[in-house]
């Protein structure tokens, strides 16, 4: 670890570090650090050890070259980052590192989720129950954690009969406002509402929408890519077939899948 931040404090050298280092700030390393973030869970998702070690210390290091940066600016370094989070972690788990007990992982959440917000409470004037939940977020994962905030004090419809009804009541919004030609804002708005619909109803089957949304893009490339591999065969391609001859091939393609 102290040869890494070593590396770190190197490559920021006002003199002799790396330009491309030395000119990065706290904003423009942003989307690097989603990227990486994201790498993280592609290699859990196809289950590689190996680029999961790697993948992880990239994530590391930009958790250090924002430390050095705030050091820097005489902020905080990266032992600070540490106490702070050791600090979290001790207060929010009293069930082990301290007298109190919780029955189970749900219940554990809750309790979590009360320490968040006697923190927040703490130190923001603003006393939303929604307060804290990022604007950066994946827009599936902060749908989630809104709903769930709201969940948790009893703004949630009391069981999935509900949120299928509303499921299908915005998606019947969106098909009227498409069929009158509505204005692309009115039909972004529908849609964005039938989106959140779909996160409310996957949180009540207990999936996890980010995931699912993910894979689902993963079974289409799949499919897509055996599709074009059957066309080349044929001396065809994609901007060759009909619409029919690729919709059998798509169905021949899932049929596979399901075969042993």
């Amino acid at each position: 670890m102290q040869q890494l931040l070593e590396i770190m404090a190197a490559l920021r050298d006002p003199q002799h570090g790396c330009p491309w280092d030395r000119r990065q700030t706290f904003e423009s390393i942003v989307p690097y650090t989603i990227e990486e973030a994201y790498e993280v869970a592609d290699s859990i998702q196809r289950g590689d050890m190996d680029e999961l070690r790697d993948e992880l210390g990239d994530l590391l290091f930009q958790v250090v070259f924002y430390a050095q940066m705030a050091r820097e600016q005489g902020r905080f370094g990266f032992e600070d980052v540490v106490q702070a989070i050791c600090a979290k972690m001790l207060r929010r788990h009293p069930h082990v590192f301290g007298g109190a007990q919780v029955a189970d992982a749900a219940e554990q959440r809750r309790a979590w989720e009360r320490h968040k917000a006697a923190e927040r409470a703490a130190k923001a004037q603003s006393m939303s129950r929604l307060d804290g939940v990022a604007q950066a977020l994946p827009a599936l994962l902060r749908a989630h954690k809104l709903q769930r905030r709201a969940a948790d004090v009893g703004f949630d419809w009391a069981d999935v009969a509900g949120v299928l009804a509303k499921v299908r009541e915005q998606l019947a919004a969106a098909e009227a406002g498409s069929a009158r030609g509505a204005a692309k804002a009115e039909l972004e708005a529908e849609i964005g509402d039938l989106l959140f619909s779909c996160v409310n109803l996957a949180r009540h089957a207990g999936v996890d929408s980010e995931s699912a949304l993910r894979q689902a893009s993963g079974r289409f490339e799949q499919r897509f890519r055996a599709l074009e591999a059957a066309l080349a065969d044929t001396g065809s391609g994609p901007q060759q077939a009909g619409r029919a001859e690729m919709d059998a091939l798509w169905g021949r393609v899932k049929t596979a899948e399901k075969e042993p």
